[in-house]
């Protein structure tokens, strides 16, 4: 047995031996980068495409010969014989091979470069080799320039899903597209927190970042050519389609517990009052250096399938990522990023049916547990002391299940047409439990862990796109027109009943309170001499850190929608571009819409273009911002307040005069340049986007008159119009001298966000929406983020210097919700509640070297020199030291990473 083992090592080092690894970039005739072009060892089905800077590596046997083949270009075939072939396709006679469409444009010809409107090319593998960061929110919030998400804590269901946007607006104004095809989103509403306030977006952390080719960001209004969503602009995810190769990574990190700032002694996850994890989360436990400890494994491998491009090409991730606790007060001990377990798996596969027709189809499933601290219960009717003896902090955990599938047909006819056929079907499940909690009513009586329900989202769209390029016509005709016809589905359904009920003395559940004894406890603040203050507190029902959705918070409600659009792109010379889009769309719950663009590109000379556009579109508000409801716990520092967030067909609703929901619509303008220099690329882009009637959640509404068993209530309104102006910039330069590869870039965003007018009608302005969600909206839109980025290259090794500055950012904290008499002015509360967090400058650092051809070992930080936030009060909204601002409140991070590619 050992000798056949031997034999077998020893094949497979002749075998490797026997092979060359080739690398090269291929450009045009005009010196420009041609990405996704096909490279492919003649006689095999060895072969691998170029990236998005036209860069290609591929390893052949001995004396092979390398076919090159692009759309619209000729066929090239080379000789093995170097280590190094660069190659010039020419476009004559050139042949209709795989195309490659990039995002904002129908037409297969266009090339970012040439694009009429804003579009940021990221190629993944690139990003992910350079990086420690584990998930795709992470990567974009500091490669792309108006990109922004960060982690939240003390957010419920926003702890487990991170809200990211484009240009400042809400996470549900952005598609997001995979492969060109229209991603679903999740079924979550953020209630509170910094960013997505009133907002459902699309879960980017569901997708791996292994299975991903490149990311193509348009900024730009778009909903003239994708529909509703589109408003801030389209992210299309462009899946690998690499065979014949096996690539992973596997990468272990952890953050530096050692949070900056000036801490009481005593404060919670400080030195000597570290949180117990294994505790009931009110009890310390040893200290640690380290804590967020993270392994993330991930694999990816295609096959070819027959010998005309066909492919297969599958991921598999996994990430185990443990709690971060930073400094946090009395009321919220557990202040931090959730845990996370998290298993992926995605596919994407193309057969070929014949010369012009191919079946294609992708897809996957993420599967996660998660699990964050909720607000701590120190004393009161909501702390049992024989199970919590001086008091608990409540768990939200979450099991999150988001499956997707796409398949269609596209065909090319003899006269040309372009036919693409297709059905995506997405469904988004988040199930709650809670866990090191109690149902206090239940008294000692009470289990420690509920199933408290949830909800799901689900979308099926079906696509019919057409497409015809005439290159007889002017310079270049581009025409496309389709349809598509899309349902949604929301769901909430109820938890167990321990997690939803208020239980009597009997423990049988509260229908009558009229009739029925509640379980008590004394008043301790209970004064004699007033006759408004009670003897006893009622214990309170459901579960603690998040209440289950009861039956009557039931929702199985659903839409239709049909949508119509045609768009062209006409060269009407070499220098000059023109394109326009039409696009009707209808809905079965609240009507029609037609929205259309007008884009323009002109080449002053062969370095330098000019691009602008103008547009209208729409956002539909979402179902779960329509139909969605709960009874909850609001904590500040003031204490606990019952809310009911009331849905938009609700009684309650209608009696504050809160009218049915419409549609967002936007105006949308952009102008800008882009210049080539040899080694140098820069895009200059303005841009003005005008929102009226968005969606956003109001304050708290006094309830306790309408007798439905809570204090306040709160709804989803067209409550605001927003105008926002900003300029983003991508400054490149990449030499390389001879071994010595050098890159240097710059992105940047400038962004200015301004509430025109609060749509209150009778309703006082400062509860429906006031000063404190004003705060909240603007912080959503920094006023600017720039990312300087220094890449080195050299034979085996590699490193990465990336310095991120955060613009600064002001909230308004919960001394709002005081008396203002207690200030003495309005104004004088205003500056008492601003909480001003500096601007900041993060430092990542990234060091790699191949071992081997096969291997790569990578060290690094993220947020190297372990900057925080500035410190702030009590009073902030998570319940810790710190908002949850771009920059992040975790400190820096430390990884290594194992590379492999066979």
């Amino acid at each position: 047995m050992k000798k056949f083992a031997l034999l077998l090592f020893l094949l497979n080092v002749s075998f490797l031996f026997a092979q060359k690894e080739i690398s090269g970039v291929v450009k045009d005739n005009t010196g420009m980068a041609l990405p996704g072009v096909n490279i492919i060892e003649k006689g095999t089905q060895n072969g691998v495409s170029t990236d998005m800077d036209g860069n290609y590596k591929i390893r052949v046997k001995e004396g092979a010969t390398l076919v090159f083949s692009y759309v619209g270009f000729s066929k090239l075939e080379k000789a093995a014989t170097a280590a190094v072939i660069n190659v010039v396709l020419s476009e004559e006679g050139g042949q209709a091979l795989k195309e490659v469409q990039i995002v904002g444009s129908r037409n297969t010809k266009r090339t970012v470069v040439n694009s009429a409107v804003p579009i940021d090319i990221i190629s993944v593998k690139d990003v992910t080799t350079q990086s420690g960061k584990l998930e795709i929110n992470e990567l974009l919030q500091y490669v792309a320039p108006s990109f922004n998400a960060n982690k939240q804590s003390g957010s419920d269901g926003s702890d487990h899903v991170d809200p990211a946007s484009l240009r400042g607006l809400g996470p549900d104004q952005t598609l997001v597209l995979i492969n060109g095809k229209r991603r679903h989103q999740s079924s979550l509403i953020n209630l509170f927190g910094t960013r997505g306030r009133g907002n459902t977006g699309t879960d980017l952390n569901a997708i791996p970042a292994a299975s991903i080719k490149r990311i193509e960001i348009l900024r730009d209004g778009a909903a003239a050519q994708y529909g509703s969503d589109a408003i801030a602009g389209v992210i299309n995810i462009v899946l690998n389609d690499n065979v014949n190769e096996l690539t992973g990574t596997i990468t272990y990190g952890a953050f530096n517990t050692n949070a900056k700032g000036d801490f009481p002694v005593g404060t919670a996850n400080t030195d000597g009052y570290r949180l117990d994890k294994n505790g009931n989360g009110n009890s310390f436990g040893k200290d640690q250096s380290f804590d967020g400890g993270s392994v993330k494994v991930a694999a990816n491998y295609g096959v070819a399938i027959g010998e005309k491009g066909g492919f297969a090409n599958f991921t598999a991730e996994y990430i185990n990522k443990n709690k971060t606790l930073r400094p946090g007060f009395d009321f919220r001990k557990g202040f931090g990023e959730a845990e996370i377990q998290g298993f992926n798996l995605f596919g994407n596969m193309v057969i070929p049916i014949s010369d012009k027709t191919e079946f294609y189809a992708f897809g996957g499933r993420n599967h996660r547990d998660t699990d964050a601290y909720a607000f701590t219960r120190n004393g009161g009717p909501r702390v049992v002391q024989s199970i919590y003896p001086g008091g608990y902090t409540p768990r939200i955990t979450s099991n999150i299940i988001d499956n997707s599938m796409a398949a269609g047909f596209r065909t090319e006819t003899a006269s040309g047409w372009k036919i693409d056929i297709s059905n995506a079907f997405g469904k988004n499940l988040f199930h709650y439990y809670t866990k090191g909690t109690i149902n206090a009513s239940l008294e000692g009586a009470s289990p420690t862990e509920f199933d408290a329900g949830g909800h799901s989202l689900s979308q099926n769209t079906t696509n019919f796109d057409v497409s015809k390029n005439y290159d007889s016509v002017m310079s270049g005709l581009n025409l496309a027109f389709g349809a598509e016809f899309r349902t949604e589905k929301f769901n909430i359904f109820a938890g167990e009943e321990g997690s939803y009920a208020t239980y009597d003395i009997n423990r049988r559940p509260v229908t009558d309170p009229t009739t029925q004894v509640l379980p008590t406890i004394p008043n301790p603040d209970y004064d004699s001499t007033d006759p408004n203050s009670p003897m006893t507190l009622p214990r309170p029902g459901g579960s603690q850190g998040f209440p289950g959705y009861s039956p009557l918070n039931i929702v199985d409600r659903s839409r239709t929608n049909l949508s119509l659009y045609t768009d062209a792109e006409l060269d009407i010379t070499d220098a000059f571009l023109v394109s326009g889009a039409v696009r009707f769309e209808n809905y079965s719950d609240f009507g029609s819409t037609l929205n259309g663009k007008l884009a323009m590109r002109l080449k002053a000379n062969k370095n330098i273009n000019f691009r602008g556009s103008i547009s209208t579109g729409f956002r539909a508000p979402s179902l779960a911002q329509v139909y969605y409801n709960l009874r909850f716990t609001n904590f500040s520092i003031a204490g606990a307040t019952e809310v009911l967030l009331s849905p938009n067909n609700s009684p309650v609703t209608k009696s504050f005069g809160i009218q049915k929901l419409n549609e967002e619509k936007a105006v949308n303008a952009s102008l800008g340049f882009t210049a080539n220099y040899g080694d140098f690329t820069a895009t200059v882009d303005g841009y003005l986007i005008n929102v009226k009637d968005r969606i956003v959640l109001t304050g708290y509404f006094d309830a306790q008159p309408l007798g439905v068993g809570v204090d306040k209530a709160q709804f989803f309104v067209n409550g605001v119009d927003t105008k926002t102006a900003g300029l983003d910039v991508v400054l490149a330069w990449k030499k390389t001298i001879n071994d010595n590869k050098i890159g240097v870039t710059l992105v940047g965003n400038i962004n200015d966000m301004k509430i025109d007018k609060v749509k209150n009608g009778n309703l006082p302005e400062n509860t429906f929406f006031g000063e404190r969600d004003k705060g909240f909206l603007l912080a959503s839109a920094p006023n600017n983020k720039f990312g300087l980025n220094f890449n080195y290259n050299r034979k085996a090794f590699d490193a990465g210097l990336a310095f991120t500055r955060f613009s600064e950012v002001k909230l308004l904290d919960y001394q709002m919700d005081e008396d203002v008499a207690n200030y003495g002015s309005f104004a004088n509360q205003i500056k008492a509640a601003t909480d001003t967090y500096g601007a900041k400058i993060v430092t990542d650092l990234t060091l790699g070297y191949k071992l081997s051809k096969s291997a790569k070992i990578t060290i690094g930080a993220n947020n190297l020199l372990n900057i925080y936030p500035d410190q702030q009060d009590d009073w902030v909204e998570g319940g810790g030291y710190w908002d949850a601002v771009q920059m992040g409140f975790s400190g820096a991070y430390y990884y290594a990473r194992l590379g492999f590619n066979f």
